[in-house]
């Protein structure tokens, strides 16, 4: 005899199970032209995403109940608001990638770009496999781990995170993991300024010049869930590199750019 949960699910996308009593599921963005317009491409691969986040997300933990009606707003968009400012080729290693925000959202939005996505957890580490495999997703790797974890194993031209850590500590974490002009891309809210402040020892032991904090937007109306989004970027030249350094990286909203330098900030 089926149990209460599972006679209350219907079959969604992809064949997964969901507890329809667990989500309010009615994204006022979900079709909106503009959406679609700015994804461009991408669209059709965000909306599946969509899908399945509102099916599976809550029931694995991956969002809050409250989360599955505003994925657009709150999620999938302001994680797609980086992809403009952000190279289109190379590598980027997403950091505590979780449900994919914003690792699945940029593989989808930059298929020339190879996506590592680094997770700790077993379970999230599942769902990410899942998800590449089901949107298709072939410039995605999916890699268990933590960032200090994989120190001098693994390097990228970005390293994004997003509700991660503060500053100071995801510098620690993710600036040994930048190749020489690499960007770190930190997404943040209202306090991205206080945590800057905050961070500028740390910048400074790592070589990290002057940081600036700009703010992202994506469709006319919206404000990416209403939060003053903000990426904390350091372009690294390596220390002890061997290749070029890199031309200066193109800004856009919430990037915070410095150099990397020797230990102690020493050029």
């Amino acid at each position: 005899m089926p149990s209460t949960k599972a006679a209350a699910t219907n079959p969604p996308t992809g064949g997964l199970l969901v507890d329809q009593a667990l989500v309010d599921s009615t994204d006022p963005l979900t079709g909106d032209p503009r959406v679609m317009q700015y994804l461009g491409d991408s669209y059709e691969v965000m909306a599946r995403f969509h899908a399945l986040l509102s099916d599976q997300g809550v029931l694995r933990g991956l969002i809050g109940p409250r989360e599955a009606g505003r994925l657009w707003e709150r999620h999938l968009l302001n994680s797609a608001s980086v992809a403009a400012f952000l190279p289109s080729q190379g590598r980027l290693i997403d950091v505590g990638s979780g449900a994919g925000l914003p690792g699945v959202v940029l593989a989808a939005m930059l298929p020339g770009v190879e996506v590592t996505l680094l997770e700790p957890m077993e379970r999230r580490v599942d769902w990410l496999e899942e998800v590449a495999g089901r949107l298709g997703l072939a410039n995605v790797v999916v890699l268990r781990g933590r960032a200090e974890e994989i120190h001098g194993k693994i390097e990228a031209e970005v390293v994004t995170a997003r509700a991660v850590a503060p500053l100071d500590r995801l510098v620690r974490w993710t600036m040994p993991l930048l190749v020489r002009g690499g960007v770190l891309v930190a997404l943040k809210g209202r306090q991205a300024s206080s945590e800057v402040a905050a961070a500028r020892n740390v910048l400074k032991k790592f070589g990290a010049g002057p940081p600036e904090v700009l703010e992202a937007g994506t469709i006319d109306g919206e404000h990416d869930g209403g939060q003053d989004h903000a990426r904390e970027c350091a372009q690294s030249e390596g220390v002890e590199r061997t290749h070029e350094e890199a031309s200066g990286s193109r800004l856009g909203p919430g990037e915070v750019v410095g150099r990397r330098g020797r230990p102690g900030g020493q050029e």
